[in-house]
């Protein structure tokens, strides 16, 4: 085996001591088994495709690749209707469901019911949809959780992955369901910079792209945001220098701070000033320690996360997305977009301060021929996710266009 392919497989590592430079958070949950779906959990709607070993972008070797994905539709005689969503960064391949309840296995109802489904933008009638969790992901995918091939969970000496290691899984995936060429490529936030990674890498392979609230690089202050995340799980002692599966302690206080530093980003100031002002938490008194309803929020969230994500995952996840650039190696961003030969539709959020507006449609404006929406949103960045009737209405007219023009 060559230098550039060499093998990325286990071996025996001394946990480092990890440093305890975190105060413990009074409200954060205490440590338990990780969040994440685990071999022997119901399986719910998922589908597995084992595709093999993988050279990854850095040269290591991933010598077994699973990824778990789900379907709705039905795939035409020609293979032409085929259109690929991807998540964003605690999403799943669940991108909708039945019922509007989550179902064992499934830790959601589903992420987009309001726009993927029956009769929707995204018309599962139509279209043959594939969901799909990201390498590196929790969810099924293969990931920090997953079990190596001496039957141990990788933790600590899971690789790092980019954007376009998990973007060469998932063409690997395609090839699996006998897709030559996607119909669409649409993906959101950390899924939008993976659509892109698969318009650049793989052109000839989608003939429409769709990118909502996401960006082809990461800008300085996106990788500043995900840093403080990783140090947040990194810097608990239940981290155990990322292999904490077997103790049964997992760092869920680290977890938790990340999300909340992420939820902040999520949403507008304007918003969670209406919302929350400097108001106290109901029964609570800050002069006495208590916290503000605001802290109260961001809390939930931390918890509510814990429940269903895996830290290792997170870490994996936030070092993909501070490694994303798809002019790396291309001779920079806006020849590697000049490659893109998809019919392009670019949506951003007017509030949205993780992925700015005018960084989204900069992005937009070095496609050949892309079209941009701005879509209106008191919400942020989780925009994308609220106002499902605007970015169901772009998605709508965008293929109303691109049926003029066939």
């Amino acid at each position: 085996m060559s230098a550039a392919a060499r093998p990325f497989l286990p071996a025996n590592t001394q946990n480092s001591p990890a440093l305890s430079l975190v105060p413990p958070l009074s409200s954060a949950p205490q440590a338990h088994r990780q969040g994440g779906w685990r071999e022997g959990d119901p399986a719910g709607e998922r589908r597995f495709a084992d595709l093999g070993g993988l050279t990854l972008e850095n040269g290591d070797f991933l010598p077994h690749v699973r990824l778990a994905y789900e379907t709705w539709g039905t795939l035409n005689e020609d293979r032409s209707n085929a259109i690929l969503i991807l998540h964003a960064l605690t999403g799943d391949a669940h991108v909708c469901g039945s019922g509007g309840e989550a179902t064992p296995g499934q830790s959601t109802a589903g992420w987009w019911n309001e726009v993927v489904g029956p009769g929707c933008a995204i018309d599962t009638t139509q279209h043959f949809v594939v969901g799909v969790n990201v390498l590196g992901g929790c969810q099924g995918s293969t990931g920090p959780s997953s079990s190596s091939i001496d039957g141990l969970e990788w933790g600590s000496r899971f690789p790092l992955l980019t954007t376009r290691d998990q973007v060469n899984a998932e063409a690997l995936l395609a090839d699996h369901l006998g897709i030559e060429c996607w119909h669409t490529v649409i993906g959101a936030s950390l899924g939008g910079q993976r659509a892109y990674e698969w318009a650049v890498s793989y052109p000839e392979r989608l003939e429409r792209l769709i990118i909502v609230a996401s960006s082809a690089r990461a800008s300085a202050e996106q990788a500043a945001w995900a840093h403080t995340q990783i140090q947040a799980i990194t810097l608990d002692p239940s981290w155990q220098g990322g292999d904490y599966y077997a103790s049964g302690e997992a760092p869920t206080r680290g977890l938790a701070l990340a999300r909340q530093i992420a939820h902040t980003t999520y949403r507008a100031p304007e918003e969670l000033a209406a919302r929350f002002g400097n108001e106290a938490q109901q029964g609570e008194n800050p002069l006495v320690g208590g916290r503000l309803a605001i802290a109260s929020y961001l809390d939930y969230h931390g918890e509510k996360l814990v429940r269903r994500f895996d830290a290792g995952s997170y870490v994996a996840l936030c070092r993909t997305m501070i490694t994303h650039d798809v002019g790396r190696g291309r001779g920079g961003l806006e020849r590697a977009l000049g490659r893109v030969r998809a019919e392009t539709l670019v949506i951003g959020v007017d509030s949205d301060r993780l992925f700015y507006p005018q960084e989204v449609r900069a992005c937009a404006q070095v496609i050949p021929g892309a079209h941009y929406v701005e879509i209106t949103s008191a919400c942020g960045h989780d925009g994308f996710l609220i106002e499902s009737d605007q970015v169901s209405d772009a998605i709508c007219r965008f293929y109303a266009n691109a049926a003029l023009n066939d």
